[in-house]
């Protein structure tokens, strides 16, 4: 069988990843802000669709045991098609609040199952060459269906919301261009499901574990899920290593959702009153541009001198840059220029910032169990952006957003404190690889450092 290029999957496949994501975690913010619910409730019922991610390796072994990692990539796009249309179906419904609401978490648990079958996937169907060339290709194009999610998808749903106001009144204007948004994302997940059913390689060892051999492979899994947790709370250092995972992003957990409200607020309510494809311009493109090249920076000066050198100011990165938000709530500037500005630099520096976070987790992991130790660590890291994004709203609707603003910054101690806490309690230097994970070293890969 001729071999397929990696060029026709790889790119699509996690393009794929990125896209459901940002509609599941950001879009729908924006959605249930147009169709009228606070901002309470919005960061709070919203905050749920974290939980896919969070459990994700409570059920990751499923999708090794029970079909192959390339069907469930088939069956997950084709599903988010299904799960897309169903949405747009039901927001015309009296009861689409709670239909979008469990269709939406359907949703997420779709696209957190396609991460799962989509990372293994890669390592299955590529060489070690193959795997090293394309890392960055995965990340450019999870990033560039970033900004097709947040900015394009937005700025579609804005122009389609002028369109049908012209003979639909304001709120079904807006509802008919949510629906359309999604059904033609619905058919782009429709035609990457096709696509993928014939272009994907068939790797050998890709392949179900049934029967007799499945049997032996749940026995194993969960006597290695169970070794894997208890070493995972055994390691040393594990108190302050949990609270560096929980709390270092405490400020951004809550600002991110209600940076979006408050783009969308009309000035009268405290906010910046900008349209939806405006906020996709601001925030899902040159805020994700700003994103993309912090994190590229960081990963550059962190190749040079790792974390222990780094640390400090990637903490200040990704804390200083929240005191745009202060300024823009009390000068509420009208220049889109302006704004966008302020919100690249903040995601600049979150995206430096950011690269401190995501070397502890991969230096922590190391040694025996890497693999679960990580995944653990990323259920943690889930856990922290879930459970103070809940509140924030409710938060930021008692203060009113130029105090939350203010809050958030002092939040930013926290921030310092785990750093602290960290560098203290653990050392930041990384040991050759395949030292053993019962102390505090761990180490880091090439691939990591991207």
């Amino acid at each position: 069988m001729k071999k397929v290029s990696p060029w026709a999957w790889v790119p699509s496949v996690n393009f794929a990843e990125g896209i459901p994501y940002v509609i599941v975690i950001t879009l729908s913010v924006v959605m249930y802000k147009q169709f009228g619910m606070s901002n309470g409730d919005v960061a709070f019922y919203t905050g749920w669709f974290y939980l896919p991610w969070l459990i994700k390796p409570l059920w990751s072994p499923v999708v090794d045991v029970l079909r192959t990692r390339r069907w469930w990539i088939v069956a997950m796009e084709m599903l988010v098609a299904v799960g897309l249309a169903s949405i747009a179906f039901t927001l015309p419904l009296k009861g689409w609040l709670g239909w979008s609401m469990g269709l939406f978490w359907l949703l997420a648990f779709s696209s957190a199952t396609h991460d799962i079958a989509a990372d293994g996937f890669y390592m299955m169907g590529l060489n070690t060459s193959e795997q090293s060339f394309f890392v960055g290709i995965r990340s450019t194009f999870y990033r560039l269906a970033t900004i097709a999610a947040e900015g394009g998808m937005l700025a579609l749903i804005g122009w389609l919301t002028g369109r049908f106001s012209a003979s639909q009144a304001e709120g079904d204007a807006t509802r008919h261009a949510w629906m359309t948004a999604l059904g033609v994302v619905a058919v782009l997940f429709l035609l990457l499901s096709l696509w993928h059913r014939f272009v994907l390689p068939r790797p050998e060892n890709d392949c179900a574990r049934t029967g007799a051999d499945g049997g032996r492979r749940w026995a194993s899994f969960f006597r290695e899920f169970g070794a894997s947790f208890a070493t995972f709370f055994k390691k040393k250092g594990v108190l302050p290593a949990l609270l560096f995972m929980l709390l270092f992003r405490f400020p951004e957990a809550q600002l991110t959702k209600i940076s979006t409200l408050f783009l969308l607020d009309p000035p009268s309510a405290g906010g910046l009153g900008l349209m939806a494809a405006q906020v996709g311009l601001v925030k899902g493109t040159v805020g994700v541009i700003g994103l993309t090249l912090g994190g590229i920076l960081g990963g550059m000066v962190a190749s040079k001198g790792g974390l222990k050198k780094w640390l400090w100011p990637m903490v200040w990165a990704i804390s200083l840059p929240d005191i745009v938000y202060i300024w823009l709530s009390f000068a509420q500037p009208s220049s889109l220029v302006l704004i966008a500005s302020c919100l690249f630099i903040e995601q600049f520096g979150y995206g430096f910032g950011f690269t401190a976070y995501m070397l502890f987790l991969l230096y922590y992991a190391r040694g025996n169990h890497e693999t679960a130790h990580y995944a653990i660590a990323t259920a943690f890291m889930a856990a922290g952006m879930m459970l103070p994004g809940m509140f924030a709203g409710y938060l930021q609707e008692w203060m009113g957003y130029k105090t939350f603003f203010i809050w958030i910054t002092a939040c930013c101690l926290v921030t310092f404190l785990v750093a602290k806490f960290i560098r203290r309690s653990l050392p930041l230097t990384p040991p050759e690889r395949g030292e053993s994970s019962g102390g505090s070293h761990v180490t880091l890969s090439e691939e990591g450092e991207a």
